[in-house]
């Protein structure tokens, strides 16, 4: 049976009546553990406890180590997740309340990432949060729900951190048969790794990370997402911190549901972003990708900042 919940569907009245489309929302914010990270991190340790590994080590900037360490409880493996020093109180408080250690080390994810390395032996596996193809053809079973529901989509938006989540949506459409449908992938200005990398017609590193949204905050996204932009209908658009604070603010008003300023990101796209970008757009699949690692009274600060 898989870590992860099928999660609900809905036809979003708000941003339907907003836009003039017919919006879909995949609602990855109700997993257990509050992402979609769950789906390919839970496929990942199965199969590694399958393996015979009696320890898990991860990085992350919160939701990945989440569900790395909800993972390991289920799985009865010790987990390890190491942190950026950029990472929420909140963040490294849910990673230990599963149980995991949590350990600090470095300015962004690419230290932490060094450190999680240097822990490893024979009987270790390392959860990388958004680099693995097993883990891609996890995250896509959320495309296959939405398929077996008998939704008829034209189009997904979806938020881009390191690629992992863009890297599973392609692979479900295209086990799907829907390979052909383009995708919007949403970063925010000072996370956007991919636009970037897009614009210059090859991989780029970030020199930091300047936006809030540190759920997106990899320097460089995976080979695997910037090459998919080669051969996939794939639109970079980006968003300002404060359009993704006033998206978090309006969904948990029109849905009753919190997500953090990375999964704002996307929603912003409908909200108040730049509607040229999806103006063929008639019937959205948005993923709400969730973010349990920031509070409300957080969001509200940072939008103070922002303004």
């Amino acid at each position: 049976m898989p870590l992860h919940l099928p999660t609900p569907l809905l036809q979003s009245r708000p941003l339907s009546l907003h836009t003039g489309k017919t919006v879909w929302l995949k609602m990855e914010a109700l997993q257990p553990v509050g992402s979609f990270k769950i789906r390919g991190i839970g496929a990942v340790c199965e199969a590694y406890a399958a393996q015979g590994k009696t320890r898990f080590v991860s990085s992350s900037g919160g939701n990945a180590g989440i569900a790395a360490a909800y993972a390991g409880r289920q799985l009865n493996i010790p987990v390890t997740v190491v942190v950026p020093e950029t990472t929420t109180a909140r963040a490294k408080a849910l990673i230990e309340q599963e149980g995991a250690e949590v350990i600090v080390h470095g300015a962004s994810w690419m230290e932490a990432n060094a450190r999680a390395q240097s822990l490893l032996d024979d009987s270790t596996a390392f959860i990388h949060p958004f680099d693995n193809a097993d883990m891609w053809a996890g995250h896509g079973s959320l495309i296959d729900e939405v398929v077996n529901a008998g939704v008829d989509f034209d189009s997904v938006i979806v938020a881009v951190g390191g690629g992992g989540l863009l890297s599973g949506v392609i692979a479900g459409l295209e086990r799907n048969g829907l390979g052909r449908l383009p995708v919007l992938a949403v970063e925010t200005l000072g996370a956007d790794s991919l636009a970037q990398s897009v614009a210059a017609g090859q991989r780029i590193e970030l020199p930091a990370i300047t936006s809030i949204a540190t759920s997106l905050g990899a320097k460089a996204v995976c080979k695997n997402a910037f090459a998919l932009t080669q051969t996939h209908a794939i639109r970079c658009a980006t968003v300002t911190d404060l359009q993704a604070l006033q998206a978090c603010e309006q969904f948990l008003h029109d849905h009753r549901v919190l997500v953090e300023p990375a999964c704002g990101a996307a929603l912003a796209m409908l909200y108040s972003a730049d509607r040229a970008l999806t103006a063929d757009f008639q019937r959205p699949l948005v993923v709400v990708c969730g973010g349990a690692t920031a509070t409300l009274e957080q969001i509200q600060q940072w939008r103070k900042q922002a303004s």
